[in-house]
């Protein structure tokens, strides 16, 4: 079952034309990565999916519900189900890690201070994170990889069936990519967590992929598994799996 349906969206800003003709779906319980060159639309493509921008024609369905459609309430309740990890995580400098991560409780639950903490000491566990170690810290005494861990902790606290991830492994070593890229898969599979990845890490891509789709041109150069994208003759996609430079 498709949990995400993209029908025959355009979209432009005044006479710049950012998407054009995008159909894409992915099933629930998919990880699915858009991957392109930049400027091709990518950000834009998951902005449609919150109803953050409304598309120039088409329409987008998200767990059975037409966003275009939605009004302001109706957006806020499909908000709900959505949890977004941005690239540089957007964590709040000024409050320490039990308080970013209880924030999206504390403003929107009427949970006691023993189930918020309860919680959070969950959502730490389950990305990695020992709360006892990192509870009292602030973002910047957390090395890139923790603070997306932590940032994914704050995301899932609200248990999403959809998670958005922009660069997910953007600026992080190696051995710090593969741990977000395992959380990702685990989410996936102990949560049963939809997530949509924006990604430019070929390499990570490959190794959480149920879907990939390539956008090119404004439009869907490709979307299939990643075998094809191993194995694809196509010039198009070959330069861009390969990094190969036209320089």
């Amino acid at each position: 079952m498709s949990l995400i349906e993209f029908k025959h969206v355009y979209k432009s800003f005044g006479k710049k034309e950012v998407l054009k003709d995008i159909s894409f779906s992915v099933k629930k319980n998919d990880i699915a990565v858009v991957m392109g060159p930049s400027g091709t639309g990518k950000s834009t493509v998951i902005k449609h999916i919150v109803g953050l921008l409304k598309p120039t024609s088409g329409d987008i369905i998200v767990d059975g519900v037409s966003v275009p459609k939605c009004n302001e309430s109706e957006l806020l309740q499909l908000r709900k189900e959505v949890g977004f990890a941005f690239q540089f995580g957007a964590l709040f400098d000024s409050m320490n890690i039990y308080e970013n991560v209880s924030f999206p409780l504390v403003e929107h639950t009427k949970l006691s201070q023993n189930e918020i903490k309860k919680k959070v000491n969950e959502s730490l566990e389950l990305v990695g994170l020992k709360p006892d170690e990192v509870l009292h810290l602030y973002p910047h005494e957390l090395s890139g990889g923790m603070q997306k861990r932590a940032a994914i902790a704050r995301t899932t606290i609200m248990h999403p069936k959809i998670i958005l991830y922009d660069e997910p492994t953007s600026g992080l070593d190696p051995i710090a990519s593969d741990l977000i890229s395992r959380l990702i898969v685990k989410l996936r599979d102990e949560l049963g967590i939809t997530s949509v990845v924006i990604s430019h890490d070929i390499k990570e891509s490959f190794k959480i992929a149920d879907q990939m789709i390539m956008l090119h041109s404004r439009g869907v150069k490709a979307d299939a598994k990643p075998e094809f994208f191993k194995t694809t003759n196509d010039p198009i996609i070959r330069q861009f799996i390969d990094g190969i430079s036209e320089l």
